[in-house]
């Protein structure tokens, strides 16, 4: 059987696997892409059909190609829709000339016996690689958490598996998470004409806007992109933000008063019944206080830099508290409430089974340093809060790579360095002949 080699093997081709690319090319470094899907599979295939991305056009790209398909009415500050950023990204394939080959899943990873390398088991044979980068992202496997038993009359869907309102059977939908994607597939269905409940935990709320900048170019001027990773264990956060109908600050307490039923975290099943936390009114409560801190931050930078940013005082305004938060729901009859569809926006978790290394901790998660592995030849890209907060972002994922693909290429530097020869000149040993 023909065994193809490869100096250095990258596994998906989304963004993060392309900006890997970009890299090692500019390096000179030989290596191959593989996807199992199509590139940007995920933007296409996993994603509800209204989606835009959570970040303006200017900002949210590699920095080296704009968005050139964006409403022009809007310009650089539209927020792309998911078939734009997957058409983006094949459109960047192609502009850096990826070496991509795609329907190709990778099945298992394992260090060679005896030599430098790694063996790759894939849906079309063998490839031998010196360097092994998993590339495949955060979102790998959809978690919902085993709260609602089976067999009670609700249909239950992970928030990657919703479409659109017409997707789901008539009647009131629970929706589980208060991150972007919760909070927005609920407006989505509550602008439909559906009863919505949501569950809503623990959560930073930054405003859209303010004084007339995006909240990512705050972030910018403020330098919170560059905050460091947090402690392991530690890196997520939940962050309710939008770019839907043109990007518009989350207000959970404006939901409610649109009509939304805002509850606490969801707990526990019992007697047919859903239990939910008491903690709605101090989630709410932390949200604010996040929304408001980066208010302070940003109105103190605007007036030590002698900025003309328009003040923006309705910013700090919210409308009064609707029923459900005045008096939380702790328990609740999912048939009585008319309940058919619960839909868990409980994000993902990693599953890195198919690689046979020892660069992973009793959890599964990777050991690593700014991606590299604790395992050498092993690297991984596109983890949240892998560098710092930007990580992932389209253009997070960029700087991640480039660094990646310096420290590959200083191991190439050292594996090819050869020490000058210590053999002695061919001459006459001339004591030996003396003695003769």
């Amino acid at each position: 059987m023909r065994v193809e080699g490869i100096d250095t093997l990258v596994i998906g081709a989304g963004q993060a696997g392309l900006a890997m690319s970009e890299h090692l090319t500019a390096g000179g470094i030989p290596h191959l892409v593989l996807e199992r899907d199509r590139i940007a599979e995920r933007w296409r295939t996993a994603r509800w059909d209204s989606l835009v991305a959570n970040g303006p056009a200017w900002h949210d790209r590699f920095p080296g190609m704009s968005f050139d398909e964006i409403d022009p009415s809007v310009g650089p500050d539209d927020f792309p829709s998911k078939d734009l950023v997957a058409g983006y990204m094949e459109a960047y394939a192609r502009r850096i000339e990826a070496p991509v080959r795609t329907g190709v899943e990778v099945q298992q990873v394992r260090r060679l016996e005896g030599r430098q390398g790694f063996r790759v088991q894939t849906s079309e044979g063998v490839i031998e690689a010196l360097r092994v980068v998993a590339a495949t992202g955060p979102f790998q496997k959809p978690v919902i958490p085993p709260v609602i038993p089976e067999g009670v009359g609700l249909v239950q869907i992970h928030s990657s598996d919703y479409r659109n309102p017409g997707q789901l059977a008539a009647g009131a939908v629970l929706v589980v998470g208060a991150g972007s994607s919760g909070v927005q597939i609920a407006d989505e269905l509550m602008r439909a004409g559906r009863r919505v409940y949501l569950s809503v935990g623990p959560h930073d709320r930054p405003p859209r806007s303010y004084r007339g900048r995006d909240f990512c170019w705050w972030l910018g001027v403020l330098g919170k992109w560059d905050m460091p990773a947090p402690a392991p264990g530690t890196e997520h956060v939940t962050i309710a933000v939008s770019g839907a109908r043109g990007g518009e600050t989350i207000d959970f307490r404006r939901l409610a008063r649109q009509g939304i039923t805002l509850l606490g975290r969801t707990e526990a099943w019992r007697d047919g019944l859903l239990a939910f936390a008491g903690d709605l009114v101090a989630n709410l409560a932390d949200g604010d206080a996040n929304h408001d801190g980066l208010l302070d931050e940003a109105d103190a930078y605007v007036a030590r830099n002698g900025l003309d940013l328009p003040e923006e005082p309705e910013a700090r305004r919210r409308p009064p508290d609707a029923e459900c938060i005045r008096d939380p729901i702790r328990a609740l009859d999912p048939a009585a409430a008319g309940i058919a569809t619960v839909i868990w926006a409980t994000g993902f978790s990693t599953d890195y089974g198919w690689m046979k290394v020892d660069a992973f901790d009793e959890g599964g998660r990777p050991i690593h340093q700014r991606g590299v592995s604790t395992e050498p030849g092993i690297y991984f890209l596109g983890l949240p809060w892998q560098s710092r907060r930007g990580s992932s972002f389209i253009w997070g994922v960029w700087h991640d790579a480039r660094h990646l693909a310096e420290q590959i290429a200083i191991q190439r530097g050292y594996l090819a360095y050869r020490p000058p020869s210590q053999a002695r000149p061919n001459r006459p040993d001339h004591a030996h002949v003396a003695q003769r």
